[in-house]
């Protein structure tokens, strides 16, 4: 449709802005590179005009280019409230929970609460919208969704209220190229390594905007270290999977399943002083709660419960 349409081009001129670079832009979109630049140029056509300047680095948007992308984003607001209006009209019998969240945690996550959930609250819809924590933080405050599932509640919007796990920590998955490694060892001891030697090795990280990207770089910058990144992912499986096959050190958090195997990699558990992740999910403070709204954070909280659970009266 329309509004999906004019999403993706967004989508694609965020990419193009991000890299500088259309080969790897349409890497990360998943497009051929001739596809990106077809659809630039045919958007360039249409409006007689140069949307993105591409005779420096970085590519920035000219001053037209500014105000075409204002104009995709207020369609994306349009389109989402006529959706929402419409959703409200044909399925008035039935509630819809939108919640933004992270695919790459998504998958961890959702199984653990939303079926019993689900047993409590069966007419309700669930609508899932994957994207980056910077865009769905963006949605929540907006009210573009309900509900918002991510990753250091610390750092969210002082507008938004959020329930959390408490914290959680991560492993550094050490591969044997890298200087720390000890043979046939599956777990090395925590607390034997220090952080900022890590921090100096081969590293395989998430990209930018993640929230582990953000803890790391954090550390990188109390210890004043340059980093030596080999190679860095949106997905935090890709991430693991490359550091076990021994390209580089990374940092993984709990949740991710790690299978012993001492003659390619060792596991260090990493203080939680040092690293850690409180899986949160928030809401719009000036939000009036509902009993299924209520259901789902109860849902949430009580996700290692063995029985059926009881909303908060």
């Amino acid at each position: 449709m329309a509004g999906q349409q004019h999403q993706n081009i967004r989508y694609y001129i965020d990419a193009l802005l991000r890299f500088s670079n259309y080969s790897r832009a349409a890497d990360a979109l998943y497009i051929s590179q001739p596809y990106l630049t077809q659809v630039i140029k045919r958007i360039e056509n249409e409006l007689n005009c140069q949307v993105v300047n591409r005779n420096e680095l970085p590519y920035r948007l000219t001053e037209a280019g500014k105000v075409y992308y204002d104009y995709l984003v207020s369609l994306e607001t349009v389109y989402s409230n006529m959706r929402r209006q419409i959703s409200s009209i044909t399925d008035m019998e039935k509630t819809t929970v939108k919640i933004g969240i992270l695919p790459s945690i998504g998958t961890y996550l959702i199984p653990l609460f939303m079926p019993k959930f689900m047993m409590r609250y069966p007419t309700c819809r669930i609508e899932l919208m994957e994207d980056i924590p910077e865009r769905n933080e963006k949605r929540l405050l907006k009210n573009e969704v309900d509900f918002w599932i991510g990753q250091n509640s610390s750092s969210i919007e002082p507008t938004l209220c959020a329930v959390s796990w408490g914290k959680h920590r991560y492993y550094a998955v050490i591969p044997k190229s890298c200087e720390y490694y000890q043979t046939d060892v599956g777990y090395i001891s925590s607390g034997t390594i220090p952080i900022e030697k890590l921090l100096q090795q081969k590293l395989v990280l998430t990209a930018k905007g993640s929230a582990i990207r953000m803890q790391v770089d954090n550390l990188l910058g109390i210890y004043k270290i340059k980093p030596d990144i080999i190679l860095e992912s949106s997905e935090i499986a890709t991430v693991k999977n490359v550091a076990m096959a021994g390209v580089g050190l990374t940092f993984v958090p709990e949740s991710l399943s790690i299978v012993p195997c001492p003659s390619m990699y060792n596991i260090y558990e990493l203080p939680t002083d040092q690293l850690n992740l409180d899986y949160f999910i928030a809401y719009n403070s000036n939000r009036k709660l509902s009993e299924i709204d209520a259901g789902l954070l109860d849902a949430f909280l009580r996700y290692k419960d063995t029985e059926k659970f009881a909303c908060h009266e």
